[in-house]
C-alpha cells in the first residue's frame, strides 16, 4: 500500500474545530431542504418524536463506530478499515466497508453539488426581485427553465466545485478548519435570523404546534421507516466523511462527547430549519407536505407575499448555499485523502484529480434534469421507477449502498474489531461503552437491516 504521510499525520487543532467541522459536514440540505419536508409529509410532531429516538440509538452510536475507525486506523476510509480489520486478526477483506462509504459519499457529492448551485441561482435570482409579487405559475416556470438549461446549471454547478477545490485544496487546517469556524456560526445566526422574522410575520403558533404535538394518528409505519432512515443519513453516515474526519482527531479528544455535540447541533437546525419555514407556510396558506419543491417552488410563493420578501428570500438561499457547501467539502475530502495516499500526489493535484472527475459526474444529474436525450430512461428498479441517469445514482445510493455501507460499518465496530480495540478509543465509563456496544452489535444492524430491505422492496410496510 502506498500512502502519503500527510494523509495520516494532519490533525484537527482541538475538540471544538473537529466538533464544528463534522457538525458542519452534517448539516447540509438534509436538513434544511429534506427534513422540512418529510416532517411535513409524515405528520409533524410525531414524526419528530420517533426521528429524536431514532438518532439517539442509531445515528449517535453509528458516529462514534465510525470515528472510532478513523481514528484507530488513521487513513482514508478503506484504509483505515483495514487497518482496523487486521489489527484485530480478522480479514482484510473488510476494507470494502471504507472503501464502499467513499464511493457513496462521492456519488452522492455528484448530484448534491448540482442542487447546490440550484441554491446560489436562487440567491442571485431572489436578490433580483425575480419572485417579488410572483405568481406560483410564475414560481414554477423559474424552476423549470433552470432545470431545463444544460448550460446555466453547468455554470452554477462550476462555481460550487470551484469554491470546494479552493477550501479543500488548502489542507486540513487551513482550508477546512478555517473555512468551518467561520461558515457554520454564519449559517446558524442566519438561520436564527430568518426564524425569528419568520415566526413574527407568520403563523407560529400553528408551526409549533405542527411540530412538537405529537398525533400518532398521522404517523404511518412507513413514516416511521423514513424516520428511521432519515435519522441515519442526516448525519452523514456511511459517506466516508466521519471516518475521514476521525482520522484527524487528536488521541486526548473524547469521542463520545464530540459525538453527542455533534447530533445535538445537526438536530437543533434540522428543527431550527423547521421553524424558519412552516411559519410562513401555514401563515400563506401553503401546503407543508408540498415534498422535495418546498424550498425551490412552495416557499418563494411566500417570499412573494412578505414584506421584505426579496431580501428575505436572498438571506434564506444563502444559508442554503452554505449547508450545502459545508457538507460537499466533507464530502469531497475522503476521495481527496485517498488519490493523495494511492498515489503519493501532494495536496493541490489530488484535490484537482477528485474535484475534475467529480464534475463530470455531475453532467450526469445535469443532463438528466435538463431533459437530454442521452441521460433519459424508461425503467423500473427496486420499485422505483428510472426516468434518468440521476435516477440510478440517486436510488443506487439511497436504496442499497449507504445502509448497506452503513451495516458494514456497524459489523466492522461491533463484531470485528476487538473489544479492547473499541474500548480504548471510546475511553468512557463501562455503562456507557456497554450500551454503546449493544447498540451498534444489535440494535443498529438490526434497523439497517429493515431499513434496506422496505428500500429495495423486500418488505412492503
Amino acid at each position: 500500500m502506498t500512502t502519503n504521510n500527510q494523509a495520516i499525520s494532519s490533525r484537527w487543532s482541538s475538540r471544538l474545530s473537529f466538533i464544528l467541522a463534522s457538525s458542519a459536514a452534517a448539516v447540509g440540505l438534509g436538513n434544511i431542504w429534506k427534513f422540512p419536508y418529510v416532517m411535513g409529509e409524515n405528520g409533524g410532531g410525531a414524526f419528530v418524536l420517533v426521528y429524536l429516538l431514532c438518532i439517539l440509538a442509531i445515528g449517535i452510536p453509528i458516529m462514534m463506530a465510525e470515528v472510532i475507525i478513523g481514528r484507530r486506523g488513521r487513513h482514508s476510509p478503506g484504509y483505515a478499515a483495514k487497518s482496523v480489520a487486521l489489527e484485530s486478526g480478522k480479514h482484510p477483506a473488510w476494507q470494502v466497508a471504507g472503501w464502499l462509504g467513499m464511493l457513496t459519499g462521492y456519488l452522492v457529492l455528484s448530484f448534491y453539488a448540482v442542487i447546490a448551485g440550484w441554491a446560489l441561482a436562487y440567491v442571485f435570482k431572489a436578490a433580483q426581485g425575480v419572485f417579488t409579487n410572483a405568481s406560483a405559475e410564475a414560481v414554477g416556470k423559474t424552476f423549470d427553465a433552470l432545470q431545463a438549461s444544460p448550460g446555466e446549471l453547468m455554470i452554477w454547478h462550476s462555481l460550487i466545485v470551484i469554491a470546494t477545490v479552493l477550501v479543500v485544496g488548502n489542507g486540513v487546517k487551513n482550508g477546512l478548519e478555517r473555512s468551518v469556524r467561520f461558515l457554520l456560526p454564519c449559517m446558524i445566526v442566519l438561520l436564527v435570523c430568518i426564524a425569528l422574522y419568520s415566526g413574527s410575520i407568520g403563523d407560529f403558533s400553528t408551526a409549533v404546534s405542527f411540530m412538537f404535538e405529537p398525533d400518532f394518528s398521522k404517523l404511518t409505519v412507513n413514516g416511521v421507516m423514513v424516520a428511521l432512515g432519515h435519522s441515519f443519513f442526516t448525519l452523514g453516515l456511511a459517506s466516508g466523511v466521519v471516518i475521514m474526519y476521525g482520522a484527524y482527531l487528536p488521541r486526548e479528544t473524547s469521542i463520545v462527547q464530540t459525538s453527542v455535540w455533534i447530533a445535538v447541533i445537526d438536530t437543533f437546525v434540522a428543527l431550527l430549519a423547521g421553524l424558519a419555514i412552516f411559519p410562513l407556510v401555514f401563515g400563506y396558506g401553503l401546503t407543508p407536505s408540498e415534498g422535495p419543491g418546498l424550498i425551490f417552488t412552495t416557499l418563494p410563493l411566500a417570499f412573494s407575499e412578505m414584506p421584505a420578501g426579496g431580501f428575505v428570500g436572498t438571506v434564506f438561499f444563502i444559508m442554503l448555499v452554505i449547508a450545502a457547501f459545508t457538507s460537499a467539502i466533507a464530502m469531497i475530502e475522503s476521495s481527496v485523502a485517498f488519490v493523495s495516499e494511492k498515489f503519493s500526489l501532494s495536496r493541490w493535484p489530488a484535490t484537482l484529480i477528485s474535484a475534475g472527475v467529480l464534475w463530470l459526474l455531475g453532467q450526469l444529474t445535469i443532463h438528466s434534469f435538463a431533459g437530454s436525450g442521452w441521460a433519459q430512461l424508461d425503467s423500473e428498479w427496486l420499485g422505483k421507477p428510472i426516468k434518468s441517469l440521476f435516477d440510478i445514482i440517486d436510488v443506487l445510493t439511497s436504496s442499497f449502498l449507504l445502509p448497506l455501507g452503513g451495516l458494514l460499518l456497524a459489523l466492522l465496530a461491533g463484531w470485528v474489531m476487538r473489544s479492547e480495540f473499541t474500548k480504548d478509543e471510546l475511553d468512557t465509563k463501562k455503562g456507557i461503552f456497554d450500551v454503546w456496544l449493544l447498540c451498534v452489535k444489535y440494535i443498529s444492524p438490526v434497523a439497517i437491516i429493515i431499513i434496506f430491505l422496505q428500500l429495495i422492496g423486500f418488505i412492503k410496510l
